[in-house]
């Protein structure tokens, strides 16, 4: 049994309106899709990167995938592994090897005809969302109809952007807050906008003024030490995340070690894949801390409902459009969770070409 061949293209997908977070800015998103073959099956992985992620692919097709065998994945991953070694395995090196990895398994799911869950280990019947979005550039009225519309669409959780302006943020929370109502539970994101001392004052007002319960990112999730002290010192009833910008199992472990989390976020899309992803929920699980799968939800439904430590998967607006609208077999949420299709194969999912193809970046 082997892999007879594969391919990478790289797809840019303009936002609906203009986006950004505390540290960053955005009018498109690019997808990356990989596609393996073997015994008459394709296998389907995909990350959010840089189209220059899709070459890499190839080139990482070509040279270690290609003749391998699709069910020994766990050797084919240590082998792009050893394969990156001189550019490094970070940033767009993991985003390429987290889609092929996903793509293996995809492809191996599908040849033995079982949905991913069951040939990882189904944990959870389904996997619990959170709705976010809420974006530091919308105004007052798109963060109300967005946070308000997950709410009535049976989401009792929503996050949004903060620390583009440090002026502006707790009245922008204020605002959320009323959106929601007094019972959902309100999440903020400043995506390591802010410095220690800032972060905690902003921890303690936010929760006494706006009852937040998630503060993510509060300052950068490399600040270990700073990550530590906002933890020790937050409010009850606050959780501190982090995580999503963890490329390798060895920065989650020391983020864990150093007990910079309540919550731990790995990113299938770059982490490694569904063995990444795996690895993250073992590590969380042995702490012991729950697991948030960040972005890429189509993707983690499969991953969130085997594994055991799950919290939620983030329901990102800008990543549902997008597989909402190119990808067959795409699941919304229902009272507030995702259920797996288990009547398909794989992921379940199947681009949809005719679709993707005025988007196609690919160099």
């Amino acid at each position: 049994m082997k892999i007879h061949g594969g391919t990478a293209t790289s797809y840019t997908i303009p936002t609906d309106a203009p986006e950004a977070d505390g540290t960053f800015g955005w009018n498109s998103t690019t997808l990356i899709v990989v596609e393996l073959h073997a015994e008459g099956a394709t296998g389907l992985g995909y990350t959010y990167s840089h189209k220059v992620t899709a070459p890499l692919c190839r080139d990482l097709i070509e040279k270690i995938v290609v003749g391998g065998n699709p069910l020994e994945s766990a050797g084919l991953f240590h082998k792009l592994c050893a394969a990156q070694r001189n550019y490094g395995r970070e940033g767009i090196a993991a985003t390429a090897l987290s889609a092929i990895d996903v793509a293996l398994w995809d492809l191996k799911a599908k040849i033995f005809d079982k949905p991913l869950v069951s040939l990882l280990g189904q944990a959870h019947d389904a996997a619990p969302v959170y709705g976010s979005g809420g974006f530091t550039v919308y105004d007052d009225g798109q963060l109300t109809s967005q946070l308000a519309g997950w709410i009535e669409q049976g989401i009792s959780r929503v996050k949004m952007k903060i620390g583009t302006d440090s002026n502006d943020d707790l009245r922008r929370v204020l605002v959320a807050r009323e959106a929601i109502g007094d019972q959902a539970e309100l999440f903020v994101d400043a995506n390591g906008a802010y410095a220690r001392k800032q972060a905690l004052d902003f921890a303690h007002r936010f929760r006494a003024e706006c009852n937040v319960t998630w503060f993510e990112e509060p300052v950068s999730s490399d600040d270990l030490a700073g990550m530590r002290l906002v933890r020790d010192n937050a409010p009850a009833g606050m959780e501190i995340a982090a995580g999503e910008y963890g490329f390798t199992d060895m920065y989650l472990r020391n983020m864990l070690q150093a007990e910079a989390v309540d919550v731990l976020q790995a990113d299938a899309t770059r982490c490694g894949g569904v063995t990444g992803f795996l690895a993250a929920s073992a590590l969380a699980e042995t702490h012991p801390l729950p697991l948030s799968a960040h972005c890429a939800p189509s993707l983690h439904l499969h991953l969130a409902c085997a594994s055991r430590p799950l919290r939620h998967v983030e329901y990102f607006h800008d990543h549902v459009r997008i597989e909402r609208m190119l990808f067959d077999g795409f699941r919304g949420p229902v009272d507030g969770a995702m259920f797996p299709d288990l009547s398909r194969p794989g992921m379940g999912l199947d681009l949809k070409r005719q679709a993707a193809e005025r988007f196609r970046a690919d160099i």
